[in-house]
């Protein structure tokens, strides 16, 4: 990865014509800004897709000013999922050093369980006990298999927030955690991809409801990116735009319906979700 730290978005502006489901406009944006917060932060340019031949992460047709190269501020778009990944996995029990006393295990949720930025996770009145999971995660940005440490690198295009929300209750009567993971709205990722981010010790936390729980860092992670990368690439490629949540070391709290869940990783920023009722 380049050196230089800037952010990529995938957005849909306010304008926006409702089409047919998942094929409502997006366009990717670029932020080069040191400061998220700053005015120069909230003012992004439109890019071409850095998803190349992945139909799934396609611009839309241009119009007007929404045309690559022109600007755009950010209350002129909301910012959706960072990506429309063909695969989505997460990392069994890597949630710290004695993860690596057993060998490395993924699993996939959902592509469709995945929202964005402020969407909703709805929880079923049957679910039981639900918790969130504030998860470093990986973009992948080019077809890869085979990795090795040397160039597992060379598959990442950045990092966003994921949020892992795992139904415990259902991952106790469902030993492949598909029921537990892969529900509807249980992977919110985003706000933007950071690209350049040092990740080897990157805070990680959850705040719920305005409190923020016990963090913990990127280098508490038993198995670490790279690791995961050489890992999944040796028995499937992977895609532009899929994703890997790389696990969670941090403390977690149950959520219910009217809770709001703010995911937080240093040098990302927050990724908040509110809680509702099916």
């Amino acid at each position: 990865m380049t050196s230089a730290v800037y952010r990529i978005a995938r957005v849909r502006p306010l304008d926006s014509v409702a089409g047919t489901p998942g094929m409502d406009e997006q366009f990717f944006v670029r932020n080069n800004a040191a400061d998220f917060a700053s005015a120069e932060g909230s003012v992004w340019e439109i890019v071409p897709t850095p998803f190349t031949g992945s139909w799934a992460n396609q611009n839309s047709p241009a119009r007007g000013a929404w045309t690559v190269g022109n600007t755009v501020p950010e209350d002129e778009f909301t910012f959706l999922a960072p990506c429309s990944p063909a695969n989505v996995f997460g990392m069994a029990h890597n949630t710290g050093a004695a993860g690596r006393a057993l060998p490395p295990q993924a699993f996939h949720k959902a592509a469709t369980s995945v929202v964005g930025p402020g969407e909703a996770i709805v929880l079923s009145s049957t679910v039981g006990y639900v918790d969130p999971e504030a998860e470093l995660t990986v973009v992948v940005g080019t077809h890869s298999r085979n990795l090795t440490l040397d160039n597992a690198r060379d598959a990442i295009l950045g990092f966003t927030i994921g949020n892992d929300v795992s139904a415990r209750d259902l991952q106790k009567s469902d030993e492949l955690w598909i029921s537990a993971k892969s529900q509807d709205t249980f992977t919110p990722l985003g706000p933007w991809i950071v690209v350049g981010l040092d990740d080897a010790d990157a805070a990680i936390s959850i705040v719920h409801n305005g409190t923020e729980l016990a963090a913990a860092s990127s280098k508490d992670l038993g198995w670490g990116v790279d690791e995961i990368l050489v890992y999944l690439s040796s028995f499937m490629t992977l895609h532009p735009g899929d994703v890997v949540l790389t696990g969670f070391p941090s403390e977690c709290r149950q959520i219910t319906p009217g809770d709001t869940v703010v995911c937080r990783v240093a040098g990302i920023g927050d990724l908040s979700n509110p809680v509702v009722a099916l």
